[in-house]
Formats: C-alpha cells, sequence, structure tokens
C-alpha cells in the first residue's frame, strides 16, 4: 500500500479534520477551569518549591502536559461542542491519564470497545465522528474509517507523525525501519503500520542482540522466535539487515534511543566499511522536545537531596515510566501512581513499582522532616499534581 499517497487523500477529504473548529476560547476556558492550578503556578512561581511544617516539595522543572497532549484534548473537546449531537468515537485513550479519559466518557464520547485483542469497528456507523488520539493510529484503522465514511477528527501529535515521515523516508529508499520501541504501544503500532519492512526493538538489550546477529549470524529461527510479534510480515534477518534507518516511539528514553542508534550505525560501519556507511544507514532525530524536557529536568532534580520520589502519570504511560527509571536509578526511595485515590487512608498508598503489578505500602512518608520529589508524565494535568501534594501535607501536618 503506498501509506504516503493515502495520506495525501485522506487529508484532502472533506470528512478529515485536523485543526480544530473555530471553538478554541471557550474550550481552553474550561480546560483551564478543569485541568490547571494555582497552586501549581505558586509552586513555579517560588523556585519550583513550597514547605509547609515538616515537608518540602520538590518540583521539576519541566513536567506534566505538553503541547501536543493539551492540543489533542482541546481538539477533543471541540468536537464535542462542534458536533453536539452526533455519535463521537475515539480509536483509543486520547492520552494515557484515567482523569481525562474518564472526563471525555462523561461527555459521551464513547471508546471503540475490544473484543479480544482486537478492536470492535463494527459498533461505528456511517456518519460517525471518530477521533484519532495523540498517539495516532494505524494505516489500516485510518482506511476502515475512511471506507466507512467517518468523520475523523485527527489529534495525532506533530512529533509522531515526523516519525512517520522518517519511516516514509526509510520505505523510499528499501530500508528497514528499526523501532525503538513497545511493540503493542498503539504509538509504535501506528508507525509501523507506515513501514514496509520493520523490527521493533524494546531495549539497548534486544539491539545488541540484533547487531550481533548482523556481524556473526546466528540461528534464524531464534531470531525470530524472540521478536514475533516485533517484526514485519515475512521479515528474514538474513536479508532485511543489510540496510537500516532508525526511528522510535517519541515517549522513550531519549539517552537509550541515542545509545541505539550509534551501536546500529557503528556495526553497519564495522560490517561494510566507513565508505559504505552512507548506504547502510540513515537515522534522523525523532526524539520528542517534550519527551527530553521532561526527563533533562528530572536527571537534575534526582541530584538533590531527596527522601522519596513521587511520580505521576497514567500506569501504561511509556513517559512515565521512564521517569520512574531515572528515580530508580539514582537509588531514590520512588512511588508510581496515577491519582490522589492512591494515598491513603492514613499514611497508606497503592503504587506500582516498575515492571511489576500494584502494590500497598504502608507508612511510606518517613517521620520527620521530608523533603519530596515530584514529577509528572506529560498527559497529567497540574491538577492532578496539586490533589496529591495536599494530600501529602494531610498526611504530614495532621
Amino acid at each position: 500500500m503506498d501509506t504516503k499517497a493515502f495520506k495525501r487523500s485522506l487529508h484532502q477529504s472533506e470528512n478529515y479534520h485536523r485543526r480544530g473548529f473555530g471553538h478554541q476560547n471557550e474550550v481552553m476556558e474550561v480546560l483551564n477551569s478543569e485541568y490547571q492550578s494555582s497552586l501549581i503556578s505558586q509552586i513555579r512561581s517560588n523556585n519550583y518549591q513550597i514547605e509547609r511544617g515538616e515537608v518540602t516539595i520538590r518540583l521539576a522543572e519541566a513536567f506534566g502536559f505538553c503541547w501536543g497532549v493539551e492540543r489533542a484534548v482541546a481538539m477533543a473537546y471541540e468536537t464535542r461542542r462542534h458536533f453536539p449531537s452526533e455519535k463521537i468515537w475515539i480509536t483509543n485513550e486520547i492520552i494515557h491519564n484515567p482523569s481525562v479519559n474518564e472526563r471525555l466518557r462523561d461527555m459521551k464520547v464513547n471508546f471503540i470497545p475490544f473484543n479480544g485483542a482486537q478492536k470492535d469497528f463494527s459498533v461505528v456507523g456511517a456518519g460517525d465522528v471518530v477521533i484519532l488520539p495523540a498517539f495516532g493510529a494505524s494505516v489500516q484503522e485510518m482506511q476502515l474509517l475512511d471506507n466507512k465514511g467517518c468523520k475523523i477528527v485527527d489529534t495525532t501529535c506533530p512529533w509522531v507523525s515526523k516519525v512517520w515521515n522518517s519511516v516514509e523516508k526509510h520505505k523510499r529508499s528499501d530500508f528497514t525501519s528499526i523501532i525503538h520501541g513497545k511493540y503493542n504501544h498503539e504509538e509504535t503500532v501506528a508507525t509501523s503500520s507506515f513501514a514496509d519492512k520493520y523490527l521493533i526493538v524494546l531495549n539497548l538489550k534486544e539491539a545488541q542482540y540484533v547487531c550481533d546477529y548482523i556481524l556473526n549470524g546466528g540461528n534464524r529461527d531464534e531470531f525470530l522466535d524472540k521478536f514475533k510479534n516485533a517484526h514485519s510480515e515475512g521479515f528474514d534477518p538474513e536479508l532485511d539487515l543489510q540496510y537500516l534507518g532508525v526511528a522510535n516511539q517519541t515517549t522513550m528514553l531519549k539517552s537509550e534511543t541515542e545509545q541505539i542508534g550509534k551501536l546500529f550505525e557503528k556495526t553497519l560501519m564495522q560490517k561494510y566499511g566507513p565508505s559504505e556507511l552512507a548506504k547502510h544507514f540513515m537515522s534522523f532525530n525523532t526524539i520528542c522536545d517534550a519527551t527530553q524536557e521532561r526527563q533533562d529536568a528530572m536527571f537534575e532534580l534526582v541530584k538533590e537531596k531527596l527522601s522519596l520520589m513521587v511520580v505521576i502519570g497514567g500506569f501504561n504511560s511509556s513517559n512515565t515510566t521512564h521517569l520512574q527509571e531515572i528515580a530508580i536509578d539514582y537509588g531514590i526511595p520512588s512511588y508510581h501512581i496515577d491519582s490522589e485515590s492512591r494515598i491513603g487512608p492514613g499514611n497508606r498508598l497503592v503504587h506500582k513499582p516498575l515492571s511489576k503489578d500494584l502494590e500497598t505500602v504502608e507508612n511510606w512518608l518517613p517521620s520527620g522532616p521530608i523533603v519530596v520529589g515530584i514529577t509528572s508524565g506529560a498527559s497529567t494535568p497540574d491538577k492532578v499534581v496539586e490533589k496529591i501534594i495536599e494530600e501529602i501535607f494531610t498526611i504530614k501536618n495532621t
């Protein structure tokens, strides 16, 4: 399928919308009321710090809603205002935040149901309005919705679209796209749908396995089994690892994406020689600015003397999980929660340790004066951060 031609055709359709509907001012008033926080504004203006009683709160200097997320949520609100009586669907969570998605449900925005592991688009009818979330949607989903005659509202983050453009360039040169991401994450699913040949690597360890195979060969069946859910149909490691382009899920850890890119560049240079490298390798900077800023701010925050770290965001939020990884790497007691409802009763907390199920911990806030570092993922409203800070103050100061 010529995905670039399909996108061009879709963008010219009168049923396709990606610039809003002219309700920006009224929608921003609502968003500010529902998601902004005067307390967080106060903390920002006070050098990202606030003290109450035995508690000092230190906020990261970049956290919370990014521009792409705010744009997607605003467009979803605009869509409901512009189509007050139409049936509205969304192909996935608009962003990875439970309170925002629940608010959309309250506005009668329906989520495409899952039938087993597959989305059930049979519920969508001609003329229905369908929102594509900030993470994007696969080419196949967009084509299906277009064929149904749906009105499509595309809130895909421009940074995600930038990755798609890179993958298109790989395809035009008959290169295999090496995608740093989680194979079942909706953004990576969408990105891989624009590729011809692709291989998804989760981390540096998997990338090293692939590079070792490039240089030394290996067991083909073992390779395909290891990446059984993470490669294009008909992928052949003997043939499809000669010409490579690197892309990424925009919310992955920036430093790891860079390491993976350099590893493949070094590997192909070693195999084919410096003079032939340009024929075998291409790479574009597709790391999201907002993701990078939040990770950089986290690296600065963990250098301070913190008693513990609270990382706030959806449990399925990739960019939030990577903030948690940074705290763990620095040996700071760290708790990932998605809302204030995880706190209490008393000094109890329900949190999600990295790569584990939810756990309950008692007396999570130690006695005596404490310094609590706080950050939040790009899908977390300031209002949620405010409520969690107030809960911490209540526990320690009553």
